[in-house]
């Protein structure tokens, strides 16, 4: 008898051991995964654009036609290069590898899969066109 109860009570404290492990592990992992969140940078566009303007940033294309302005990422979503806008085209290209892609963002060819992301855009002042903030 006593030798059943040696072994259970062995089991049970070596049970416990584990859970006192895992519950003061659990919050290091978490730690240790933790990233920062990017912090948004704002971009000042300080251009009036005409309605089927384009303005090229080093970082986003801004458009502009009657009824909205948006900008899109000028990053390639296959490897990361550069787009450049094409006006006989309509469409932002990459020199890298032919993607094409839409003023809107959306993948049209090449070996690209993802469609180019979107920013926020907000007039500087809403009693004039001076110019444009684009959240990045």
């Amino acid at each position: 008898m006593s030798e059943e109860r040696r072994n259970f009570l062995q089991k049970g404290w070596t049970w416990i051991r584990l859970a006192a492990v895992a519950a003061l592990c659990y919050p290091l992992a978490r730690f240790l995964n933790f990233q920062v969140p990017k912090k948004p940078r704002l971009i000042k566009v300080e251009k009036k654009l005409n309605d089927g303007d384009i303005y090229l940033a080093p970082d986003f294309a801004l458009f502009k036609d009657k009824s909205e302005t948006w900008a899109v990422s000028r990053t390639c979503t296959h490897l990361g290069c550069r787009l450049n806008y094409s006006e006989e085209e309509h469409q932002l290209i990459c020199p890298c590898h032919q993607s094409k892609f839409t003023p809107k963002g959306e993948r049209l060819a090449g070996p690209a899969k993802k469609n180019l992301p979107l920013f926020p855009v907000e007039k500087m002042n809403d009693t004039d066109d001076k110019g444009y903030v684009v959240t990045l």
